[in-house]
């Protein structure tokens, strides 16, 4: 995975020596081209690579952390975080939780951060994205319960079977049965103007449920 290449690389690049781009590309079993990818995105992301093309790269880091497994609660909590302190009154922790965020959206896993190009997610406003943190916590408590949902999304009022949550840099979107046009969506929550769990409990019913929508997803 792409992922883990990188950290490959900086672990390669750490050591402050130089590393022709043919010695990484053999390294990493790649091509010289997608280290020189690699790289841009390395540097990117704030990632202090020194170097360039037919001359060789290394890294003049004075902090880096090793690997981290996160899941998709401990990441909504640190971006939540860090939509605080980009919002704070101190310039330089505002520009640091900025750059940060473009950390880990550079480091996520490509499915994860290839959304679809309309949607313009790679330069998704910082403060925007903020606005659907606030209904993540009722839509993953209606997921585990298997509550409907109504909301108010994007001008409309729906019925929904919540089923899973997804993130795609920054912004968190939410795979759902919609009983009202009787289809599945992915709704992003910062589009989510209104949320309430509806009483009562849903029950898997076939051709509504998380296994029919990707059984659907890889026939489209």
């Amino acid at each position: 995975m792409r992922k883990d290449r990188l950290y490959r690389l900086i672990t390669h690049l750490r050591d402050g020596k130089l590393h022709r781009a043919a010695d990484l590309a053999r390294a990493m079993d790649v091509s010289e081209r997608t280290i020189y990818r690699d790289m841009e995105t390395l540097a990117a992301s704030g990632v202090p690579v020194q170097g360039e093309r037919g001359v060789g790269y290394w890294v003049t880091a004075a902090i880096t952390l090793p690997p981290l497994n996160l899941s998709l609660t401990e990441l909504e909590a640190l971006h939540v975080g860090l939509q605080v302190v980009g919002e704070a009154a101190d310039d330089d922790l505002s520009q640091a939780a900025r750059t940060l965020s473009a950390k880990i959206d550079a480091v996520l896993p490509e499915e994860r951060t290839s959304a679809p190009a309309s949607w313009g997610f790679a330069i998704y406003p910082f403060a925007d994205a903020a606005r659907g943190f606030q209904h993540l916590p009722q839509l993953r408590q209606a997921i585990r319960a298997r509550q409907k949902l109504k909301l108010h999304y994007d001008g409309t009022d729906i019925v929904v079977r919540p089923l899973q949550l997804d993130y795609w840099g920054r912004v968190w979107t939410c795979v759902v049965w919609n009983e009202t046009s009787h289809e599945f969506n992915e709704l992003r929550a910062d589009l989510i103007a209104e949320c309430s769990i509806l009483p009562g409990l849903f029950v898997e019913e076939q051709g509504k449920t998380l296994a029919d929508y990707a059984e659907r997803k890889i026939t489209l």
